[in-house]
């Protein structure tokens, strides 16, 4: 048994606990039960009571003796009988089942709707009959006055199927695409369905008639929030003759009123996932509303949380057993929870030793479900070196926060710091050495921390001292220094007051100006007390020209803090313009010594020259120039005067960048490396074999060609051999 604490509401898991293999035998199962702790605590309230694999369905007979769960895999149903709390059958199936209600009062009559679109009835014997829908199905409804079944699925159509004629009657035709659920009131069976646009459409079943419609998607959204999808209708209950609930696929619960269009109340689950299932608790008029991940019970009247459960795997579907304070879910787990809240009412008839069991747990108060674990935020999981665990299994996310367990806290705190505790240990002994002197004759000694401050606040506790025992009413206002909450002012050193910053210098003439008109008004105020208990007839005369002359005083100190605050100004002015001056000599004198080592001299500069280099120099930027510093403007002006010879000789000697710049703003960078000795010879060898194979080779100008004047015998362009002219004009003989 696991217990949890919600709102002050005890929650108590029955179904927690490990649970015994099938397989084991009994002398084994006895064993196992006498060494582990956690199996002896167990309480096993129905025998077996879990599914192979996943639980997706799970109903309780009217009559409350019968519990029905359909689950996989393999695809089976399963019957709990209350009084003998146990098993009392079980029968596979064809097919998943989507959804199967109980029509009689105990199990002899069942319906099962799956996925492969058949409808299958069941008796108290087993398999009766077996049908198929036209669309697959999703959900269904039975009308008992008529005994027909509606079937609502992937089709416009509401599929009517009569149990007393053995045959389908005519559809209803709605005007959405897809239907997800159905549900009939049951005071007055008025026929509703909710579809995938948001829409509940209400049927007259007596004349097959739709007599409403509700947009509950446009109701659903509220101000301010971002719409993701459409919201589609995926639970809908009936509760009485007037009120309806309605869930949606974002999350949200509308509670209706069936005379009004417009919801009485919207409740936001807060996960953004749909409504899987929605109940009412009439004895305390609460809603009962689940997603996957939490169920949560709210009043229905104003929307206050009553409490709320959250499984460790994910809901399917939840069943509250009437007129009491236990529920059942099925989950994406082979075990299928029980809860038992005895806030909501007491427990069943067939298990009503549990009142008695949480009584005597009340009584001796047990640890909570998060003793346990220690909440830590992500900046305590950086310190510890654990930002890695987010989203694994070892933290439970909750609130701003993770909830982990307290020993591997404790384990990993020890590693993290292991010192700690001999920290801890010294201020411990530090603080009851410290409680020990308050004890003694308290002198007045400055604290390390703010000791200017602090004695400040003296003397201006004594001034405020003096000034009460003037009067005779008077009480003397609390120092900061007596106070708690501004001792860690005075202790911690981080809080010291830096008074060579720059705020504190400009703010320094306001704050010792503010203390003195504070200590002039308090004379002021002890002045006039005076003149009250003397009751002099002239103070009415007296008190304007006391007045003029405060007003006077106020004016003179403003101006006087004015003329201060403009100083400490000025002076932290010339103190920025003395450090920039410097460090614009600090760059000049590097730019000199590299510029020095570049070039190769070694001869320092004379007095001359550096009292030159030390004087400012003007330069004037021309047009189509960016100015980037002194250095580079009297480099490029050297540059610019020597030849094209030296500066080439002078970038391959340096190996450096020439940078040129345009008047647009776009830059140019040429860039030269400085050859090796290996590329110098290089290049030497190919030149010389160049010159080698230059003079062995032997020239072939005195050689033309066939298309200029014809020689020996060649044929010209017009004269054919003989007395023709050549291209260049010449007569042959």
């Amino acid at each position: 048994m696991q217990i949890s604490s919600v709102n002050d509401v005890k929650i108590y898991n029955l179904s927690h606990g490990k649970s015994l293999p099938e397989w084991l035998s009994d002398r084994k199962k006895r064993q196992l039960q006498k060494k582990d702790v956690d199996l002896q605590r167990r309480i096993e309230l129905i025998q077996d009571f879990e599914m192979p694999t996943v639980a997706t369905s799970i109903r309780v007979s009217r009559d409350g003796q019968f519990i029905l769960a359909a689950g996989t895999y393999k695809p089976r149903v399963r019957c709990y009988d209350t009084h003998q709390l146990s098993l009392k059958f079980e029968r596979c199936l064809d097919s998943d089942v989507v959804t199967f209600d109980i029509l009689s009062e105990d199990y002899s009559k069942l319906v099962f709707l799956h996925s492969d679109r058949f409808v299958e009835f069941h008796s108290q014997h087993g398999h009766y009959y077996k049908t198929r829908i036209p669309k697959f199905g999703r959900d269904f409804s039975y009308h008992y006055p008529s005994c027909d079944l509606y079937f609502v699925g992937t089709s416009s159509d509401v599929f009517r199927l009569n149990l007393e004629q053995g045959r389908f009657l005519s559809p209803l035709q709605t005007d959405a695409v897809e239907n997800n659920v159905c549900d009939i009131n049951p005071v007055h069976h008025l026929f509703a369905t909710g579809n995938s646009e948001g829409r509940v459409e209400c049927w007259d079943p007596r004349v097959r008639g739709r007599v409403g419609t509700l947009d509950c998607a446009l109701s659903s959204l509220a101000e301010g929030s971002e719409v993701c999808s459409l919201p589609s209708v995926t639970a809908l209950r009936f509760n009485g003759g007037l009120a309806m609930a309605v869930g949606t696929s974002t999350g949200q619960v509308l509670l209706y009123d069936l005379r009004s269009s417009r919801p009485l109340l919207v409740k936001d689950h807060l996960y953004n996932l749909p409504i899987k299932s929605l109940n009412f608790h009439d004895q305390l008029d609460l809603v009962v509303s689940a997603d996957a991940k939490i169920i949560k019970f709210w009043h229905k009247d104003t929307g206050n949380v009553f409490s709320s459960i959250q499984p460790q795997t994910d809901i399917n579907d939840v069943c509250v057993y009437p007129d009491s304070g236990m529920i059942f879910t099925a989950n994406e787990d082979p075990k299928m929870n029980t809860f038992y809240i005895p806030a909501l009412g007491p427990a069943p008839r067939w298990c009503s030793f549990l009142d008695n069991l949480t009584e005597e747990l009340e009584e001796s108060p047990e640890n909570t479900v998060y003793d346990d674990y220690k909440f830590v935020t992500r900046k305590d999981l950086e310190n510890l070196g654990l930002s890695h665990l987010v989203g694994s299994a070892l933290l439970r996310a909750y609130m701003h926060g993770f909830f982990m367990d307290i020993r591997l806290y404790h384990k990993v705190k020890s590693m993290a710091n292991r010192f700690a505790y001999d920290e801890y240990r010294t201020d411990k002994i530090r603080q009851k050495i410290e409680e020990s002197r308050a004890q003694r004759v308290q002198v007045k000694k400055l604290p390390k921390v703010n000791k200017e401050l602090a004695l400040k606040l003296m003397e201006e506790g004594d001034d405020e001292a003096e000034l009460s025992l003037r009067k005779k009413k008077g009480k003397a206002l609390p120092s900061v220094l007596g106070d708690d909450r501004f001792k860690v002012m005075f202790e911690n050193p981080e809080y010291q007051v830096d008074e060579q910053s720059e705020e504190f210098r400009l703010l320094n003439p306001i704050v010792s100006k503010v203390g003195q008109k504070r200590k002039k008004k308090l004379r002021l105020l002890a002045q006039r007390a005076a003149a009250q208990q003397a009751a002099d007839d002239d103070e009415e005369e007296e008190e304007p020209e006391g007045r003029a002359s405060s007003e006077e005083e106020s004016s003179d100190d403003d101006k006087s803090w004015v003329e201060e605050v403009r100083e400490q100004r000025r002076l932290l002015w010339e103190e920025g313009r003395d450090r920039r001056r410097q460090e614009r000599k600090d760059a000049d004198r590097s730019a000199v010594l590299l510029e020095r080592d570049q070039s190769g001299s070694e001869k320092p500069p004379n007095g001359a020259q550096s009292q030159a280099a030390s004087r400012p120099q003007f330069y004037q930027i021309k047009d189509g120039e960016e100015f980037r510093s002194f250095n580079d403007v009297a480099r490029k002006r050297r540059l610019q005067k020597a030849s094209l010879a030296e500066r080439l000789q002078l970038e391959e000697r340096s190996g450096t960048s020439n940078v040129a710049a345009s008047a647009v703003g776009s830059k140019q960078l040429t860039f030269t490396l400085k050859k090796s000795e290996q590329q110098r010879k290089q290049q030497q060898a190919e030149r010389d074999h160049h010159e080698e194979r230059r003079k062995l080779r032997r020239s072939a100008g005195h050689l033309s060609s066939g298309r200029g004047r014809g020689r020996g015998g060649g044929r010209g362009r017009g004269g054919g051999g003989r007395g023709g002219r050549g291209r260049g004009g010449r007569k042959w003989s």
